[in-house]
């Protein structure tokens, strides 16, 4: 069988900028292992598949190494896919996701999407020695969310020159590690690693705003943040900070559209 896919860079307005996701609306379900396959070769930070149901999509998402709990950049991919190849008039995308449930997407006027994501759970714990010897710099401050580290840091400077030791991030026991500090241009940078999901840098990672978000808010006390992510492709990002969740949103462009066969 052949199954139509899409290659769209998530959180920029120029191709090749931004966070590259794949993307496959589905009539039903395949099965995991041939997702898990497709994403592997897709060799993309992730792939998302949908499949209509009801008045929503079912959505999930594989990075080429694991299926992860949840992917912002994919969803926004998936979502501008639905509704620029797909016909999707209404107001707002509804998305269920079987292990991060609800997910809203909504298009503006000037096709700015904006999802709204469950906020993550922040913990703040002493300093990790593992975490800060693989990142090679002590963090001002180390929080744990549902998946992810997050390491404060003092400067925009010292998040640009990180050259963390991947091999040591591998080891630890988590999905990923956000490093972030207040931007010269924008309120909040960062950048994320995650190479035990077979990720060593992601581009743009929508899904950890979810967890910046909270944190940046109560140092700024403002509910709305603009913030960059500063890897080699780099993306840019609007935040807003609403309690139990957070909005998230950025531009999309399509660079791909093809077909595989499976």
């Amino acid at each position: 069988m052949t199954q139509k896919i899409y290659q769209i860079d998530a959180f920029t307005t120029k191709l090749f900028g931004g966070n590259p996701a794949a993307v496959c609306i589905l009539d039903t379900w395949l099965g995991s292992e041939l997702m898990q396959n497709i994403a592997a070769e897709n060799n993309l930070a992730e792939t998302a598949f949908a499949v209509p149901k009801d008045d929503h999509y079912e959505l999930r998402w594989f990075t080429p190494e694991i299926e992860v709990d949840l992917c912002g950049h994919a969803t926004l991919a998936t979502a501008f896919v639905l509704y620029n190849y797909y016909d999707y008039n209404g107001h707002t995308l509804r998305f269920i996701s079987p292990r991060s449930g609800e997910l809203l997407v909504e298009r503006d006027e000037t096709g700015l999407l904006t999802m709204d994501f469950p906020t993550d759970d922040l913990i703040a714990v002493s300093e990790e020695i593992d975490i800060s010897k693989a990142i090679g710099k002590q963090p001002l401050e180390t929080y744990k969310g549902k998946t992810d580290y997050l390491l404060i840091y003092n400067s925009q400077e010292e998040i640009e020159a990180m050259q963390p030791n991947l091999h040591l991030l591998n080891e630890l026991d988590c999905r990923g590690v956000i490093v972030s500090a207040k931007g010269n241009d924008v309120d909040i940078v960062s950048r994320f690693f995650a190479p035990q999901c077979g990720i060593p840098e992601d581009p743009v990672t929508g899904s950890a705003h979810t967890t910046l978000t909270p944190y940046w808010s109560k140092v700024f006390n403002k509910t709305k943040l603009t913030a960059k992510q500063l890897s080699q492709r780099g993306g840019n990002i609007h935040c807003e900070y609403l309690g139990d969740r957070v909005k998230i949103s950025g531009n999309a462009i399509c660079y791909l559209i093809g077909e595989i066969v499976i």
